[in-house]
């Protein structure tokens, strides 16, 4: 029963923040990009019912929503982890072995191309068709954190550390 009531507090938490990102943007159809930037900011991710509450809010139908929702590579139907590992497969990164590091991330986090995020939410991993880094290739991206000429042993070492540094923030 706890349960219940405190998903359904953190629904009612997470809505006033699509409301107030509503607001903030006059409830304008016109500004349905930004409004879905700033939402999946907030769940990391586009809910099906999200995507409709957007829809009825802006006076749109669902299936324009979702249609730009799902046209651009940068939104998500899917949660992601806390963590998302974004491995450019350009031609420049396929070229430099980028999927020696996709296969180190899949063994490491327990992941394959079906189940690309962690059970514990932590870690997702995205292989994208190019980051815009052809120069510094292989490039995976980690939240906003660019990683050039990476080497599946520095993803190894950098999930270690994140590891290592959300154990301490929980034993804090």
């Amino acid at each position: 029963m706890q349960e219940t009531i405190e998903k359904t507090q953190g629904m009612v938490k997470h809505l006033s923040a699509v409301n107030e990102i509503l607001e903030k943007n006059n409830n304008d159809p016109g500004r349905l990009i930004p409004i879905l930037q700033e939402v999946q900011e907030v769940y990391k991710y586009l809910p099906k019912d999200v995507i409709s509450y957007v829809a009825t809010s802006l006076d749109v139908p669902v299936a324009h929503v979702y249609g730009v929702a799902t046209f651009y590579a940068h939104f998500s139907l899917e949660p992601k982890g806390k963590y998302v590992f974004r491995l450019c497969d350009g031609t420049a990164c396929h070229v430099k072995k980028s999927h020696g590091i996709l296969n180190k991330l899949y063994q490491k986090l327990n992941l394959n191309d079906d189940n690309r995020t962690t059970k514990d939410m932590m870690f997702t991993v995205d292989l994208v068709s190019c980051l815009g880094a052809c120069g510094l290739a292989p490039v995976v991206v980690v939240n906003d954190v660019v990683y050039g000429q990476a080497t599946p042993e520095e993803m190894e070492r950098l999930i270690d550390k994140i590891i290592e540094q959300e154990n301490s923030a929980k034993s804090a």
